[in-house]
């Protein structure tokens, strides 16, 4: 039995969500190969580092890559703008992924296997990268999984509602991010200032993002506040390339470069592109939370703390479920309101948004005291003998 877990991105904001599953499967010793593949050697260096500096027994880590010469061509000539090299690796390795007898994945891109390449016995697992509220993350094509591990019941019951998942091909198993990422305590130590710290996460999707529209002036706010500390901290992918690029709703945005007067304020702290927009220290370091559309709002609320969003795109929020998460806190509309939106979320946080928040974080994610990871690890070895996920309730999830 050939199990496989593949990492196939330009960074490496989706490995936590999958890579501890494919160590808590090596560690329960059901007789599988496991093979954890990357496709660059960022995400390879990534996956060592977060298996504690050495492959583990049980795991075997390969490198796949374009090997055709017209897929590094074409590569060459795109991949600055679009990503090129994530969908032509899927043609140039159908050989590996045909070997395979199951193949965990953390992404709806690599349904292409099946869509595209024909490979209809190869059965897929979807561990999706996040929790978040987004219309994206239950689109139809999610169908085509053969099974699909959820956090907790928002996901399961959105993904049968509006993809049309049968139930039977879903398993709660909790959120395995957690059991990996443990940054805690105040991530950045600001000269001299213990003034509160406010994370600003703005998604890289230029239909949704308040970075195109607010951001700059954002920092400009932060950049002469004698009252509160900044940690920029955007999606990871937001400077990746000079141009940002969305498939579910086609826009494209600029996201420019940053003047070094904010990098050299001592209030503020910049991050690009570091580990930590992806390992939770900032999440759980910052004391109020500013942004969006981004899924880490959930993970903040892991320890509920005063929210605010901007609302720079004019939505209307009311009953949509893709902007549930804004009940956590005051919306705004222009940065010019971040005064008062920021002394409104502090000072409304505990009689009116804690409450709503661990709502949502409950409803978002189910935990239990088995980690997520070995549960995740239990559903899939189940269903690699082919049987549905021993101990699994009528609700969906999967009991000790």
């Amino acid at each position: 039995m050939r199990i496989g877990f593949l990492f196939n991105h330009d960074q490496i904001h989706q490995m936590a969500h999958s890579l501890p599953v494919a160590m808590a499967l090596a560690r329960a010793d059901t007789g599988a190969e496991i093979i954890v593949a990357t496709t660059n050697d960022l995400l390879a260096h990534e996956a060592i580092r977060l298996m504690g500096g050495a492959v583990p027994v049980g795991i075997r880590l390969i490198a796949l890559g374009l090997r055709s010469p017209a897929s590094r061509g074409l590569n060459a000539v795109l991949g600055s703008i679009l990503p090129a090299a994530k969908l032509l690796v899927y043609r140039d390795n159908l050989d590996f992924f045909r070997s395979l007898d199951l193949l965990v994945v953390t992404e709806r891109t690599s349904l292409i296997l099946k869509t595209r390449y024909g490979l209809s016995s190869l059965r897929m697992v979807l561990t999706d990268h996040g929790a978040g509220d987004r219309a994206i993350g239950f689109g139809k094509s999610a169908a085509l999984f053969d099974h699909i591990l959820a956090a907790g019941p928002k996901i399961r019951d959105r993904l049968t509602r509006e993809a049309g998942v049968c139930p039977d091909r879903l398993t709660i198993t909790g959120y395995p991010k957690f059991d990996i990422t443990a940054g805690q305590g105040r991530p950045i130590k600001f000269r001299g200032s213990n003034r509160p710290i406010v994370l600003y996460n703005p998604h890289v999707s230029p239909h949704l993002s308040s970075w195109y529209t607010q951001g700059r002036a954002v920092l400009d706010y932060f950049l002469g506040s004698d009252r509160y500390n900044l940690i920029f901290a955007p999606h990871i992918m937001m400077f990746e390339r000079r141009m940002a690029v969305t498939i579910d709703k086609l826009r494209f945005g600029l996201p420019g470069k940053l003047h070094a007067r904010y990098a050299s304020a001592p209030n503020i702290h910049i991050d690009l592109g570091s580990a930590a927009l992806t390992d939770m220290s900032y999440t759980n370091g910052a004391d109020i939370y500013l942004g969006d559309v981004s899924s880490q709002i959930y993970e903040f609320l892991k320890s509920p703390r005063p929210c605010l969003f901007l609302n720079s795109q004019g939505i209307d929020p009311d009953r949509d479920p893709n902007f549930a998460h804004w009940q956590s806190g005051p919306v705004i509309a222009e940065a010019g309101d971040l005064d008062r939106g920021l002394e409104e979320a502090v000072a409304d946080h505990p009689g009116r948004y804690r409450s709503v928040q661990r709502r949502l974080f409950d409803h978002t994610f189910d935990l239990t005291a088995e980690p997520s990871s070995a549960r995740a690890a239990r559903a899939i070895a189940c269903l690699a003998r082919g049987d549905l996920p021993d101990g699994r309730s009528a609700d969906g999830r999967l009991a000790h």
